[in-house]
């Protein structure tokens, strides 16, 4: 008999959509039935969240990239019993960095007064390897995710991110079969971020992608389609 197929939501990051996860979706559906949730509507993570699980399964594998993973730890806040698994993408449990915040309100303000770019070819090489960026289908994912997204849903998620609450304290209570990944390059969301989180978790795996930005969905699908294939399938005895 085959094995029933794992919820398995996935949460976009900022200036991001269903595009994200394409790769992961076409990959992973032997073994898991994906739903990409719409995070363009909230202003605040705490919203973000309880949208989530309204339209979610009872239970289900959680994945989220950068701003994702922001609404992933408030979805564990709220209903730690409902995820089977855990996956934090290219993401952090700290809060912003005052530098970070000014930059956040310094495109807000821009926003609000109709200047809102998208994702501008000034600001791909936050996201993207810098050997990626002359990819021109890449790019065009990324900028069309943007262009998709709009400015008064861009205004919404920066609103949401500088209000997020800090999420190191949760971590040690995560009992989810737990994979954190990241991009080596990771220029938004260091390494040094992500291995804090693994060794904070208890369990949790660290991967580390090499020759990866920001996006590693997108940038590195086959390793991070095998990490997760082999996250999806850990604990399957204790927590199917």
């Amino acid at each position: 008999m085959t094995a029933p197929r794992l919820p398995l939501v996935l949460l976009p990051g900022l200036l991001c959509d269903h595009a994200l996860w394409r790769y992961q979706v076409e990959a992973l559906s032997d073994i898991a039935d994906p739903w990409i949730a719409d995070l363009t509507n909230a202003d605040s993570v705490e919203e973000m969240a309880h949208g989530v699980l309204a339209h979610a399964p009872e239970r289900f594998a959680l994945a989220g990239l950068s701003m994702g993973g922001y609404v992933c730890f408030e979805i564990v806040r709220q209903a730690p019993q409902r995820v089977s698994r855990l996956a934090l993408l290219d993401t952090k449990a700290s809060p912003d960095s005052s530098e970070q915040r000014r930059r956040r309100r310094g495109l807000l303000s821009l926003a609000g007064k109709g200047r809102f770019k998208g994702v501008t070819p000034q600001l791909l090489p936050m996201l993207l390897h810098e050997d990626r960026l002359n990819d021109a289908r890449l790019t065009g994912i990324v900028t069309g995710m943007a262009e998709r997204v709009g400015r008064e849903a861009f205004i919404r998620q920066q609103t949401a991110i500088l209000a997020r609450p800090d999420s190191r304290d949760i971590l040690p209570d995560v009992k989810a079969p737990t994979l954190v990944l990241c991009g080596k390059e990771d220029a938004l969301t260091p390494m040094a971020e992500h291995k804090a989180m693994a060794e904070a978790i208890p369990g949790a795996e660290l991967v580390v992608v090499p020759h990866c930005g920001h996006l590693a969905p997108l940038e590195r699908p086959d390793a991070v389609n095998t990490a997760m294939r082999r996250w999806l399938r850990s604990g399957e005895q204790s927590h199917s």
